[in-house]
């Protein structure tokens, strides 16, 4: 498999001949505001361009959308994504709002299914803490966003985690499905009052010491505002902790095969 890291969440993933597009934010360097109640909120998103063309990142032949915060399908995306594209979403109300933004080729992933000789399993998370989904305001705004395995038999394991903490779905899916490359959204965001929703540096850790074997690819860095954890500071805790040759921090562009 190849895995190309574009920006933040947006990953091109070439896997057992197909080409899926996953999470695109394609907008220009600062197109849109900051995340209101977030970390830096005053800079504006995305933080840094593109690496790559347009047309490259959208000659594919699936686009997978975890979930629909801005920073994963914005308005960019839904203005240059082909309205007959097939695109996969976590749920019902995800892919109802896709369609009502024109797309005619929506799907919804089940909890396993078949596809293009492959199976791709959706994963469960949590995209912030308990206290963080206990505010009912709060927990509108995060709503569910799911992970993603894909499995075949001549190819690696992998599991894109997706936006989500470290709770029990997350360690049950290491559990279960024993990833050779596990993708973190290691970004470590902030939410004003209710700290990370997504996942950190000693998440990075805790998953090496479940999973020794597996390779961790840190993702959704350094391009939206709320991210405070930097390639840098992950790479220097790397490094301190002795776990460097089993994490990659992919620069934006950077492809790397499995």
């Amino acid at each position: 498999m190849k895995l190309t890291q574009i920006r933040n969440a947006t990953l091109l993933l070439e896997y057992a001949g197909t080409k899926f597009l996953i999470d695109p934010m394609l907008s220009d360097k600062q197109a849109w505001d900051g995340f209101a109640g977030t970390a830096r909120s005053h800079l504006r998103n995305p933080l840094v361009a593109l690496p790559l063309s347009i047309d490259a990142l959208l000659d594919v032949d699936a686009i997978i959308v975890t979930h629909t915060h801005q920073d994963h399908w914005d308005e960019a995306a839904q203005e240059k994504v082909a309205k007959d594209s097939l695109i996969l979403t976590q749920n019902d109300s995800d892919a109802e709002l896709i369609r009502s933004q024109g797309f005619s080729n929506v799907r919804v992933l089940a909890d396993s299914n078949e596809f293009a000789g492959m199976t791709i399993i959706k994963t469960g998370g949590q995209h912030g803490s308990d206290e963080a989904y206990a505010n009912p305001d709060i927990a509108a705004r995060l709503g569910d966003a799911c992970g993603l395995v894909f499995k075949h038999a001549d190819e690696k394991t992998l599991y894109i985690a997706g936006d989500t903490v470290w709770v029990k779905p997350y360690v049950d899916s290491l559990s279960a499905w024993k990833p050779d490359v596990v993708v973190l959204n290691a970004g470590f965001a902030q939410v004003d009052g209710f700290g990370a929703i997504i996942m950190g540096k000693e998440d990075v850790l805790r998953t090496h010491e479940l999973m020794p074997q597996a390779m961790i690819l840190a993702s959704h860095m350094e391009a939206i505002n709320h991210c405070i954890l930097s390639r840098d500071e992950l790479r220097e805790y790397t490094i301190e902790k002795g776990i460097q040759d089993s994490v990659l921090i992919p620069a934006d562009g950077e492809t790397c095969t499995f």
